[in-house]
Parts: structure tokens; C-alpha cells; sequence
């Protein structure tokens, strides 16, 4: 629209001198409209060239601003009276005072800038004809309503713009509380796998020391350098927990099989024997860290709760590798439970610990279920899908 002012103002001046050059107004309308174009060009400027809020102008402009815009009219319509064939450069007036002013203010000075241009077309014009009343008023209304239009459109883009960049936000926002939730159930899992039922089998372990250090010191002792094993594990599990929260025995190398038969023989003494079998199928392809770790946790979960609450006297971990999942047995021969009653995580409880250990499956995809009957043991079984094999990995 400023390059049209300009064109306009040009071609209207060059009319008029063409036809008017020898006339003793000519020398004034020439230096009235060059005074027009600078005062434009410096409003140009001064404001960017650019609408002061996309969203609508309903309030007023600053008073440099109006100053200017009253000064750039004021000059045009002198010069409209001195020379009507320059009235045409008021259709870039319109969009400079809807853009500055506030809807009804803006409304009035556009009609008295057409009435302005209806005088110059009826003072050129030899006859009156109805054409030169009728033409400026449909120009005018005609070109408002497409700036008002315009307006009203990119006021809506600019609310859904915000509106985006605000659920954005929101969203943003309730992931990160999702993130933080989610990591401290993690959190509080790897403590409760690791820290707190280490500390549980210490506890247990000097209790029976205790109990024995008069009548079977031999046995006593044995209890204490397992305790003093146990602790060992404990204090190397707290500074991996530091470092990364990676399983300390899968820190050390070997893989999630090598790690199960350390948890076996660590767990394994005169009361308990663990023993470990791996079925991979001839599948030495390892399982992601995820998996991995998740399932040494519940192993470790699962073989405090036989420790603590099954009193039995041998357990078995089994871990089957197949094709597209994992599948981790736990049994015990111990005192057995009711699987419907496990799982509130209350002290004393068979169910420590299990809550956890289903929050773990859920987030791999998995499943965990639990058969036992009391008096007969019992097996928890995790089964976790694993992503199909490629055709390059299954050669």
C-alpha cells in the first residue's frame, strides 16, 4: 500500500504538470506534493511501515503518531482543492487511517476523505454525472470492508496462535509433572529393590545372629560374614544408584545371566538354596538394558519376599528367552499364599513389594502373574515383549 501511495501520487503530479505546467498554481502543487511524500515517507519510517497491533485498532495512536497522520491529511486535501486530479491517492489514506485509528474514528475521516474525492471528481468533471458520487463511495466502502476483513482475520489467527502456543505450554508443563512423577516411582522402586531390601536382610541376618551367638557361635558368625557380603552389595548398589541407577551386577559385565547367578549365590545359604537355570534356545543376542534391569530388580524383589515371608527352603529362578518375549519364572517350595490378598505393599504382609514390580511390567508392555496355593509354594511369572527380530539379526 505505501508503494501505491507513492505511484499514484507520481502519475496524479505527472497529470497535472503535463496539462497544467504554465498554470501560476503549478509551482505549489508540485512542492505540496513533494511536502506529501516526505511527510508520508517519514510516517512510513517512524511507525515501521507496519499496523501498530495486528489485532484491531481500538485505541488511539500516540500523539507524534496522530500529529503526523494529521499532517499528512491536512497537506492532501489542501492539495486535492488546489488540484482534484490528486484526489485518487486518498485509497492509501484509508488504509493509513484504519490502521491508526480506533473502528469509528477511522470510519470518519475515510468518508471525509471520500467526500473530499467526490468534490474533485464533480470539479473536473464538464456535467454533473451520478458515476463520479457513486464510484468514490464504492471504492471507499469497498476498501474498508476488505481492511476490516483482513483485520478481523488476522485477529483470529493471532488468538489461535496464542491458543496453540498456551496448550502448548500446558502440555509442556504437564509432561514435565508427568516426568517428575514418573521418574520418582522409579525412584522410589530402585530404593525399594535395592537400599531397602538390602538393609532388611542385614537386619534379618544380625537378628539371627543374635539369637544364636550363646548356643551356635559357628552359625552366628556365618550369619555376620553374610550380613558383611550383604552390605558389601548394598554400599556398591547405593554408589551405582549415584552414578547412574544401573544394577550394580549388571555393571559388572556378563549380562542380565550372569547377574541372576550372582543374585542366586548371594541369596543362597544354609537356610535357602537358589539355583538358576537360562533357557536362551541358542539365542545369544542380549535383551535391552531396560529389560534387563527391570528383571534382576524383580528377581531381587522376588527373592526377598520368598526370604522374608515363604519359609522355604529351596527357590528357582528360570529365565526363556523365545523369539518375540522374555519370560522370568520365580518358585518357591515354601509356605505359599493367596495371590488375591498380595500386593498391598503392607508390612508382614506376602505382597511387598509386588505393586512395584507390576508398575515395572506395565511400563515394558509386559504382564505378571502369580499362582500359588497355601502350603504349596508359589511362582511369579514376568513375561515381557521383546521387538521382532530383523532378517539381518535372525541370520
Amino acid at each position: 500500500m505505501h508503494v501505491v501511495f507513492f505511484v499514484l501520487l507520481a502519475t496524479s503530479l505527472t497529470r497535472f504538470v503535463q496539462r497544467h505546467a504554465a498554470e501560476p498554481r503549478a509551482p505549489w502543487v508540485i512542492g505540496l506534493a513533494v511536502v506529501l511524500a516526505v511527510l508520508y515517507a517519514i510516517d512510513t519510517v517512524l511507525t515501521g511501515g507496519t499496523p501498530s497491533s495486528p489485532r484491531g485498532g481500538n485505541t488511539w495512536p500516540s500523539a507524534p503518531r496522530l500529529i503526523r497522520l494529521g499532517a499528512v491529511v491536512v497537506t492532501w486535501a489542501v492539495l486535492v482543492v488546489c488540484a482534484p486530479s490528486l484526489a485518487w491517492v486518498a485509497v492509501p489514506l484509508f488504509y493509513a487511517a484504519l490502521r491508526a485509528l480506533p473502528p469509528g474514528a477511522a470510519y470518519l475521516l475515510v468518508a471525509f476523505l471520500t467526500l473530499l474525492v467526490v468534490f474533485a471528481q464533480l470539479a473536473l468533471a464538464p456535467r454533473f454525472s451520478l458515476d463520479l458520487v457513486v464510484g468514490p463511495v464504492a471504492v471507499a466502502t469497498l476498501a474498508t470492508a476488505v481492511f476490516v476483513h483482513m483485520r478481523r482475520q488476522t485477529a483470529r489467527q493471532h488468538a489461535l496462535i496464542d491458543d496453540l502456543i498456551g496448550t502448548r505450554r500446558e502440555l509442556a508443563a504437564t509432561e514435565r509433572r508427568e516426568g517428575v512423577l514418573a521418574e520418582r516411582q522409579r525412584l522410589s522402586m530402585e530404593i525399594h529393590d535395592t537400599l531397602a531390601q538390602g538393609l532388611s536382610s542385614q537386619q534379618m541376618l544380625l537378628q539371627a545372629s543374635l539369637r544364636t551367638w550363646d548356643t551356635d557361635p559357628d552359625k552366628a558368625r556365618e550369619h555376620v560374614r553374610t550380613a558383611t557380603s550383604v552390605t558389601e552389595h548394598n554400599l556398591a548398589e547405593a554408589r551405582r544408584f549415584v552414578h547412574d541407577l544401573a544394577p550394580a551386577d549388571l555393571a559388572r559385565g556378563g549380562g542380565l545371566d550372569a547377574a541372576l547367578r550372582t543374585l542366586a549365590a548371594r541369596e543362597s545359604g544354609p537356610a535357602l538354596a537358589v539355583r538358576v537355570h537360562i533357557d536362551d534356545g541358542g539365542r545369544a543376542a542380549g535383551l535391552p538394558d531396560r529389560v534387563e534391569s527391570a528383571l534382576l530388580r524383580i528377581a531381587q524383589g522376588s527373592l526377598a519376599n520368598v526370604r522374608e515371608h515363604a519359609a522355604a527352603t529351596a527357590a528357582a529362578l528360570t529365565l526363556t528367552r523365545l523369539d518375540d518375549q522374555v519370560v522370568l519364572d520365580v518358585a518357591d517350595n515354601g509356605r505359599g499364599f493367596d495371590p488375591a490378598t498380595a500386593g498391598g505393599d503392607q508390612p508382614g504382609e506376602r505382597g511387598h513389594g509386588i505393586r512395584a514390580m507390576r508398575a515395572r511390567v506395565r511400563q515394558l508392555g509386559g504382564t505378571l502373574s502369580i499362582e500359588s496355593t497355601p502350603g504349596e509354594g508359589a511362582v511369579l511369572t514376568v513375561t515381557v515383549p521383546l521387538a521382532p527380530p530383523t532378517e539381518e539379526t535372525s541370520r
